[in-house]
């Protein structure tokens, strides 16, 4: 199988993806997946391509991520994962369409507008 790189992205982090036959070995930026990442719920959030389309333990994975939080991080890896997935066997795009996996995220964070201290809170109004 010839070296691909699949790029994902949510918020502000770009997620970018080598897959290989494998027996299912996760590293991102050179550490474990584990120690990387060690919230379960963003465990799961990579992991959770290969369970819906049985695939887990098949492909080992070269991640390379940067950019925003935990989570952003989390969900551009597996939206390069999916599309990983998506290229390597057609069969699965149906099972990952269905649970939303190829669809980019268009959710950003809104900028703070000036004369506020955040993007929609006000200071307190007075009357007098």
């Amino acid at each position: 199988m010839n070296d691909q790189i699949f790029i994902g992205r949510r918020k502000t982090s770009v997620a970018r993806v080598i897959i290989r036959n494998g027996s299912g070995k996760i590293t991102v930026n050179g550490r474990d997946f584990e120690n990387y990442f060690t919230q379960p719920m963003n465990r799961e959030d990579i992991l959770s391509p290969f369970r819906v389309t049985q695939t887990e333990s098949k492909y080992d994975l070269s991640i390379n991520v940067t950019g925003g939080g935990t989570t952003g991080q989390s969900q551009a890896i597996r939206l390069a994962v999916s599309r990983a997935l998506d290229t390597l066997d057609s069969d699965l795009r149906s099972k990952l369409k269905v649970e939303g996996f190829l669809r980019r995220d268009p959710r950003m964070v809104e900028r703070k507008k000036y004369g506020r201290p955040k993007a929609r809170k006000r200071f307190q109004f007075s009357k007098r």
